[in-house]
């Protein structure tokens, strides 16, 4: 068994797509409309489907807002080095919401960005 991907449903595509390519280094996998749906799927991740977990955005024709909810608690990239990569998604334009440091409780390096529809995303330090 393998984690294939994640899906995270998004109130603007593009601005989704162009967040999670330029600001986190992802690529555009595929993307495809289902026009009977009235959705689009878009695949994103670091390397291939066939080797790598990816991340699913959902984008349901004509909504553009959604509440993250209380259940849901976030995405986990590994960086090389947390202060850096925190400081280029800062000095793009990402939204920080929890400087880099060590995790309450413990030594990690982590810390936290935000996407366009507000779920949050961990970054932790290679070990």
């Amino acid at each position: 068994m393998r984690l294939l991907h994640t899906m995270l449903r998004v109130g603007d595509l593009q601005r989704s797509i162009d967040f999670y390519t330029r600001i986190l280094g992802m690529r555009l996998l595929r993307q495809s409309d289902y026009p009977e749906g009235k959705f689009t799927l878009a695949f994103l991740g670091y390397g291939d489907e066939s080797e790598n977990t990816v991340l699913e955005l959902t984008y349901n024709w004509g909504v553009e807002q959604y509440d993250v909810g209380s259940g849901f608690g976030h995405l986990a990239i590994e960086v090389e080095d947390v202060y850096r990569a925190a400081e280029k998604i800062d000095e793009q334009g990402g939204k920080i919401i929890r400087e880099a440091g060590p995790m309450n409780a413990g030594s990690t390096i982590i810390a936290f960005v935000e996407d366009p529809d507000g779920y949050p995303i961990e970054l932790i330090g290679k070990r």
